[in-house]
């Protein structure tokens, strides 16, 4: 407990810091810029964010030295971070959102990473508050109240400036043995195909971002993560201590224009996806590998390591400076008030390792099964993010 404190208090330090500059100056521009122009606020809040979203990455890359092996097609490698693209995932692991980010970084679209979230995750400091000024969205996980939320957010994505990727993790919440158990209960008594390492998708916020993003945004990215046997699953916690993992990412290119004109159509073709998913980490699961694309050499840029090293200095030269201007440390008080600011960071960061923990995700609701000749396994809500 005393060890893994040492080293999260001086990340969380410098990240909810950091972070704080970071928000400070988006909502300036929020205020200043994008009343006057949206494209010059997008491309603003770009930069900024990918100052905060480096920080992530590089305790991938950098600090905990996690491997991720990218394996897909050479077309589809070339053509990542060119083309805006709905990204839809297994929800496998508890940091499959940092991976997401470590490819967008890859690709250099870091900046213009969006995603579709819970509405509580907003409030986090520093990130969901970044979040929130990089137009993610936020649903209440009732499709009656989501339902005009997600439409009228992805119409806004229309004439964003850069390439992004707009990730749906379309199982509604993250993957444990507990849930698996569930799913299959009920794809057994709905008659649909029984799930053995994926949950089944919940249909209704993927339906509306193709029939949203279908004439502006050129394909959907089949993203699929496993962890080798060989390696311990990464969690947050691992990360901040520092405790390497490796995760596979397999990633299929699929045209827009492809995809089937009716709703019923659409979400069909999404639970398809997910039945060969599931028989792809079944392959997985038996080599140990995605044999059947080709492994890319992503690398380990080290731009990340370049925007840590540099807020690390001008934060240590700014703290110096105003303990030197305060004598904070000369008082009783001000140790106290030293201790408190310290005290807030260790839970903050405790509640962002909790909050990225699968067996703390909430599953969403499941509709009752319907007769085998009718069912759809889309639910009742609208699909979450962490």
């Amino acid at each position: 407990m005393v060890s893994a404190a040492i080293v999260v208090v001086p990340v969380g330090v410098l990240f909810f810091l950091s972070g704080l500059v970071v928000n400070f100056f988006q909502a300036l521009c929020f205020v200043l810029i994008r009343p006057v122009s949206k494209n010059t606020y997008r491309t603003v809040n770009r930069a900024l964010a990918e100052l905060l979203w480096l920080e992530l990455v590089w305790i991938v890359d950098w600090w905990a030295g996690v491997k991720i092996q990218l394996f897909t097609d050479d077309e589809t490698f070339r053509t990542m971070g060119n083309e805006h693209a709905l990204v839809i995932c297994n929800h496998r692991s508890d940091i499959d959102w940092l991976v997401g980010w470590v490819l967008c970084q890859r690709s250099g679209c870091l900046g213009s990473a969006l995603a579709v979230m819970k509405k509580s995750s907003k409030f986090l400091p520093v990130i969901g508050w970044s979040m929130w000024f990089s137009e993610y969205l936020f649903l209440e996980r009732n499709w009656a109240k989501d339902e005009n939320t997600i439409k009228s957010g992805l119409q806004r994505l229309r004439d964003f400036p850069r390439p992004f990727w707009l990730a749906l993790f379309v199982e509604g919440t993250r993957f444990t043995q507990a849930k698996l158990l569930a799913a299959q209960e009920y794809a057994a008594s709905a008659g649909l195909p029984v799930p053995r390492n994926v949950l089944i998708p919940r249909t209704k916020g993927f339906v509306a971002a193709v029939s949203n993003m279908r004439s502006f945004v050129p394909a959907i990215y089949d993203v699929t993560v496993a962890i080798p046997k060989s390696s311990p699953p990464p969690t947050m916690l691992r990360l901040i201590k520092g405790q390497p993992s490796v995760v596979h990412v397999h990633l299929k290119r699929h045209l827009m224009k492809e995809m089937p004109e009716t709703d019923d159509a659409i979400a069909q073709w999404c639970r398809d996806v997910f039945v060969a998913k599931d028989a792809l980490l079944d392959k997985h699961n038996a080599e140990d590998t995605f044999s059947d694309q080709p492994l890319q050499n992503i690398g380990r840029p080290i731009k990340s390591l370049v925007v840590v090293t540099s807020w690390a200095c001008l934060l240590l030269f700014g703290a110096l400076k105003f303990l030197q201007w305060s004598s904070l440390l000369s008082s009783w008080k001000g140790i106290a008030l030293s201790a408190f600011g310290v005290a807030l960071v260790t839970v903050l960061m405790q509640i962002l390792i909790r909050f990225s923990q699968s067996e703390r995700s909430t599953p969403a609701k499941v509709a009752p099964a319907k007769p085998k000749n009718g069912g759809d396994s889309s639910g009742n809500g609208p699909d979450k993010q962490h």
